[in-house]
């Protein structure tokens, strides 16, 4: 049994000069779910997704990549990435769902280029991508994402009116060829990149979009979260 350790960012941001936060705690031949996203606001449906995949997929962690700022959306009222985080560690509420703001601390703003930066930076660490069905959708927008999916293997969580529409997404038709059925999820962290599952289930209705519709979402000024 390795003892938990923690990679000391550096490289990715040092030119422009910032200081880093040491990683989560981790140790070589753990398997680590990675859910990035904006958190605005977090919500259940967050840790329903964590949960599912902790358990389905045989995960010792799941991390929230709490992001700056999401490169395919407007930013310019994203309430402070502080203020996310805290309200995150409140909905999390799971010793094995850890929230952290590590895009900020080592400078990268997109998936692949945070994906390759742990995998370099935690030897050892099997990581999986997580997402829901409604952002497989569109992965085929993200930068890079053919790569991503050659770094790491990547869980999907449906979503309500999601299920069919991202099974016939652009993605969803790349990925086939690698797919697992979903009785066998415990193997994706082990098998490694290219791997995909999709986990069907109880879906949660809960959604950022929604709560920021019905004014329910972080207040930029709110700084008691």
């Amino acid at each position: 049994m390795h003892p938990l350790e923690r990679c000391e960012p550096s490289g990715v941001g040092a030119a422009h000069g910032q200081s880093f936060a040491r990683l989560p705690r981790h140790a070589p031949g753990m398997r680590i779910g990675l859910f990035g996203g904006s958190f605005n606001p977090p919500h259940d449906g967050h840790r329903h997704a964590s949960l599912i995949a902790l358990k389905r997929l045989g995960l010792d962690q799941v991390w929230w990549l709490v992001t700056p700022g999401n490169p395919l959306k407007e930013n310019s009222g994203l309430p402070p990435l502080a203020q996310r985080m805290a309200a995150a560690r409140r909905i999390a509420d799971h010793p094995r769902i850890v929230v952290t703001g590590l895009e900020a601390d080592i400078g990268t703003r997109f998936t692949f280029d945070t994906i390759d930066y742990l995998r370099r930076r935690c030897a050892g660490v099997k990581f999986v991508w997580i997402m829901g069905a409604d952002n497989l959708r569109s992965f085929h927008r993200w930068q890079r994402w053919r790569e991503i999916a050659a770094l790491t293997p990547i869980a999907v969580i449906d979503r309500p009116r999601s299920t069919l529409t991202a099974a016939h997404s652009r993605a969803a038709s790349f990925l086939a060829p690698w797919r697992l059925d979903e009785a066998d999820g415990r193997l994706l962290a082990n098998r490694g990149a290219p791997g995909f599952v999709f986990l069907h289930g109880p879906r949660s209705e809960s959604s950022s979009t929604a709560l920021r519709a019905r004014g329910q979402g972080l207040a930029p000024s709110d700084t008691s979260a």
